[in-house]
C-alpha cells in the first residue's frame, strides 16, 4: 500500500501565503520610519537668550529670542512676555530663525513699552518627546517690583501628567508581556498556544497596549501644553500632534497593533487547532526538533488538522515567528524613534540597540510572566518548556547587558554623572533590581535543574484527578470526568464533560455549580502543589515577577528623566549664580603704594549689587582710621567669563575722603572684578581687586 502525502488545507495555504507578505509590508514600514528619524544633537536645553536672564537694557528691544541645543516643537503661545502688571505685551506670533545648526525661535513686542521688569515664559516639545519650560526676567531702563511671579510647575506635570505617566507604564508593561508571552509559546512551549490561561494572558497585554497608546495620543494635547484635561477634546491640538514625530510614531504604533492582532488571531486559531492535536510527547518533539512524528494523538481533532498531522506545524511556526518578530521590533522601534535613543550622540546605533534592549526585556519579563500563568493554571506544562525558556532567559540577558552598557555610557559621559544626577541615581537603582532579579532568576535555573533531573511523575498524581473527581457525588450530583494532556492516552488537551443534568431546582442548580466549582479548584490545587519542583520554582518566578513590576516602573521614570551627559554640559556652560536681590555689596580693599603715607584702606559700596543702574560709594581711610583724601582714585569693573570691560569709571569727589558715582551700568549677571587704582602722591599708585557676585 503505497502512502500519499496529505494535500495541504485552503485555510492553512492561505495563512502561509499571507505571512510573508505581511513580513515584507511590516519591514518595508520599518524601514521607513528608520529613514524618517531625522538625528539631534542632544536633549533639548536653552542656550541663550536675547535680552539675556537679568539684563537691563537701554531702550525697549523690538523682540526676544530663544535659542535652543537643539530642535524643537513651539507654537504662537509658547514664548509670552509679560510687564510688570502681567499683561501680556508679545504679539503672540512665533518667529521662526533657525539657520543651520542655530535652532533659534522668537517673538515680537509691542512698540513703547514702559520701563520696568518684565518676565519671559517659555514653553516646547524636546525632540526626545519631553516638555520642556522656562523663564526670565530681563529690565528696560531700571528693575522695578513685578506682579508676575516665575511659574514653578514643570511643563509635563500634574494630574496630567500623573496619567501620561500611567499610560507610559502601561504600554510598556503591555508591549511586554505581549511579546514575551506570544515568544514563550513559539520558542518555548507551542502546546501552550491551546491553553486558555495563556491566551487571555496575550491578549489581555494586547488589549493593554493599545488602550495605553490611545490615551498617550489624547493625552499628548494637555501633556505637552495647559496641562488641562479639558484639553484632551481639542481637535486642533490633536491635529498638531500628529504633525509631530511623537504623534507619527503613536499612530504608527496602533497600525502595528492592528498587524498584531492578525498575528494573534493566527496564534490563538489556526496553530492552536494544530498544537491541539499533539500530546506532551509529540510537543516535546516538535518544540525541540521540527518536523518529529506525532500523528497517533490526532484521532479525534479537526479532520483538516487530521490530515496535515501535528509535525506540520513547523513552517506555520516558522512563518508566525518571523511575521512577529518584524511586528514586535516595529512596535520597539516607535518608542526608540521617539525618546531618548533618537537624540544625541550616535543615535544610528542607539535607536537599534534600543530596539534590540526593548526585545530582550520583552523575552526575558514577558517571558517570565507567561511562565507564571503557565506554572500556576496549567499542572500539565513540560519540564522541557521551562528548561527552553531558561536557555531563552539567559540569552536574553546577554543582550541587555551589552545594549544596557553602550546606552548608559551615552546617556552618562562620565562618572560623576552616575550620583551627580537624577537620571544616574535612577540608573543605579535599576542596575540594583536587575541585580536582585537575577539573584532570583539563579534560584528558579537552580530549581529548574531539579525538575530536569526529577522523575517525570507529577503526571501521576494529575492521573489521580479523575478517580478522586468521582467520590462523594451522589446521585443528584453532576458527574464530570476531567482529562488532562499528561492523564489522556492520546494527546488532546482539551477538557471533555460528560452529559450534564440540570436539576429542575434553580436553587439546587446554583449549589451543585458551586460545589462542582469548588471541588475542581481543590483539585486543581492538589495537582499543582503535587511536585514540590514545581511549586518551588513556581515561587521563585512569582518573586522574579513582583522585582519586575517594579522594575518596569523604573524604567518608565529613567525614560522621561533628562539624561546626565546634558545637565553635566549645561553645567559647563558656566551659569552664573545670583546675589540676593536689593542687598548692597560692600567690600574693604586694603592698599600699600609704598611711599610715604602709602597705607590705607577703600571701602566701598555698590548698591542695590545687581544689574542694572548701580549707585557706588567710595570712603578712603589712613592707616589710623581718619578720612584720606586721596589725589585720584579710579574703578573698573570686568566680567571674565563674558570677556566684558573692563568698564573703566571716575567717581566724584563728594566729601574729604568720599567719592560717589551714580548709573553705574552692570549689564549681566555673574562674577565681576572690582579694580580700584588708588593714587597717594604723584609717583606712588597701586591697584587693588576683589570679585563680587551681581545678581
Amino acid at each position: 500500500m503505497t502512502a500519499t502525502a496529505p494535500a495541504p488545507s485552503t485555510a492553512r495555504a492561505r495563512v502561509t501565503a499571507f505571512l510573508p507578505r505581511l513580513a515584507l509590508v511590516l519591514a518595508a514600514l520599518l524601514a521607513a520610519l528608520f529613514t524618517a528619524a531625522a538625528p539631534a544633537t542632544a536633549h533639548a536645553a536653552l542656550t541663550a537668550s536675547d535680552p539675556t536672564d537679568g539684563a537691563v537694557v537701554a531702550t525697549a528691544p523690538a523682540q526676544v529670542t530663544l535659542s535652543f541645543s537643539e530642535q524643537v516643537a513651539m507654537g504662537d503661545d509658547s514664548i509670552r512676555v509679560l510687564d510688570p502688571q502681567g499683561k501680556r505685551v508679545d504679539t503672540g506670533e512665533l518667529r521662526d530663525m533657525c539657520s543651520g545648526n542655530t535652532v533659534r525661535y522668537g517673538t515680537a513686542l509691542h512698540t513703547g513699552l514702559p520701563n520696568g521688569t518684565y518676565t519671559v515664559a517659555w514653553q516646547a516639545v524636546s525632540a526626545d518627546s519631553h516638555p520642556i519650560s522656562g523663564a526670565f526676567t530681563f529690565s528696560i531702563g531700571a528693575p522695578s517690583a513685578t506682579d508676575v511671579s516665575l511659574p514653578t510647575a514643570q511643563a509635563g506635570g500634574g494630574p496630567v501628567g500623573i496619567a501620561y505617566g500611567i499610560a507610559r507604564y502601561a504600554a510598556y508593561a503591555g508591549f511586554t508581556v505581549l511579546v514575551g508571552g506570544a515568544a514563550f509559546i513559539l520558542l518555548c512551549w507551542r502546546r501552550g498556544a491551546a491553553e486558555r490561561p495563556l491566551q487571555k494572558l496575550v491578549v489581555r497585554a494586547w488589549v493593554t497596549l493599545t488602550a495605553a497608546t490611545l490615551a498617550m495620543l489624547v493625552l499628548r494635547t494637555p501633556y505637552t501644553g495647559s496641562g488641562s484635561f479639558s484639553d484632551v477634546f481639542d481637535l486642533n491640538g490633536l491635529r498638531a500632534v500628529l504633525e509631530t514625530k511623537t504623534g507619527a510614531s503613536l499612530v504608527s504604533r496602533l497600525l502595528l497593533l492592528g498587524a498584531a492582532a492578525l498575528f494573534v488571531a493566527v496564534l490563538f486559531g489556526v496553530y492552536a487547532r494544530r498544537v491541539a492535536g499533539l500530546g506532551p510527547d509529540e510537543a516535546g518533539r516538535s518544540d525541540g526538533a521540527d518536523g518529529a512524528d506525532g500523528a497517533d494523538g490526532a484521532d479525534e481533532s479537526d479532520p483538516a488538522d487530521e490530515a496535515e498531522g501535528p509535525d506540520d506545524t513547523s513552517d506555520l511556526t516558522f512563518g508566525l515567528a518571523i511575521g512577529g518578530a518584524v511586528v514586535a521590533g516595529g512596535i520597539a522601534a516607535t518608542w526608540a524613534l521617539s525618546e531618548h535613543a533618537s537624540t544625541g550622540i550616535q543615535p544610528g546605533i542607539a535607536m537599534p540597540a534600543d530596539i534590540l534592549h526593548l526585545m530582550a526585556v520583552a523575552m526575558w519579563l514577558g517571558g517570565l510572566a507567561a511562565l507564571l500563568v503557565a506554572l500556576h493554571k496549567v499542572p500539565g506544562i513540560e519540564r522541557a518548556a521551562v528548561r527552553r525558556f531558561s536557555r531563552v532567559a539567559f540569552v536574553s540577558v546577554l543582550v541587555l547587558a551589552v545594549t544596557g552598557v553602550y546606552q548608559s555610557w551615552r546617556q552618562l559621559g562620565s562618572w560623576s554623572a552616575l550620583t551627580g544626577t537624577e537620571y544616574g541615581q535612577l540608573l543605579l537603582l535599576k542596575v540594583g533590581l536587575v541585580a536582585v532579579l537575577l539573584g532570583i532568576a539563579y534560584v528558579s535555573r537552580r530549581w529548574t535543574t531539579r525538575l530536569a533531573e526529577a522523575p517525570t511523575d507529577a503526571e501521576a498524581a494529575v492521573a489521580s484527578v479523575p478517580a478522586v473527581a468521582a467520590v462523594g457525588q451522589g446521585s443528584d450530583d453532576v458527574s464530570r470526568e476531567t482529562a488532562s494532556g499528561a492523564v489522556s492516552e492520546g494527546s488532546d488537551v482539551s477538557r471533555e464533560t460528560e452529559p450534564v443534568a440540570v436539576p429542575a431546582d434553580p436553587e439546587r442548580a446554583a449549589q451543585l455549580a458551586r460545589q462542582r466549582a469548588a471541588r475542581e479548584s481543590a483539585l486543581e490545587k492538589r495537582v499543582r502543589d503535587a511536585d514540590p519542583d514545581r511549586a518551588g520554582l513556581r515561587r521563585s518566578v512569582l518573586a522574579e515577577a513582583a522585582i519586575a513590576v517594579i522594575l518596569l516602573a523604573v524604567t518608565t521614570v529613567l525614560t522621561s528623566t533628562e539624561p546626565g551627559r546634558t545637565l553635566e554640559r549645561e553645567a559647563g556652560r558656566g551659569s552664573t549664580a545670583t546675589a540676593v536681590p536689593d542687598r548692597a555689596v560692600k567690600i574693604t580693599l586694603p592698599f600699600d603704594t609704598g611711599g610715604p603715607n602709602g597705607k590705607g584702606s577703600v571701602r566701598l559700596e555698590l548698591d542695590p549689587g545687581r544689574v542694572g543702574a548701580n549707585t557706588l560709594h567710595l570712603w578712603s581711610e589712613s592707616a589710623d582710621g581718619t578720612p584720606f583724601d586721596l589725589p585720584e582714585i579710579k574703578v573698573a569693573f570686568t566680567l571674565p567669563a563674558k570677556d566684558i570691560g573692563p568698564l573703566p569709571l571716575v567717581p566724584e569727589r563728594a566729601a574729604p575722603g568720599h567719592w560717589t558715582a551714580s548709573g553705574v551700568q552692570l549689564p549681566l549677571t555673574g562674577e565681576w572684578r572690582i579694580d580700584v587704582t588708588v593714587r597717594t602722591s604723584d609717583i606712588d599708585q597701586t591697584t587693588v581687586q576683589k570679585t563680587v557676585k551681581i545678581g
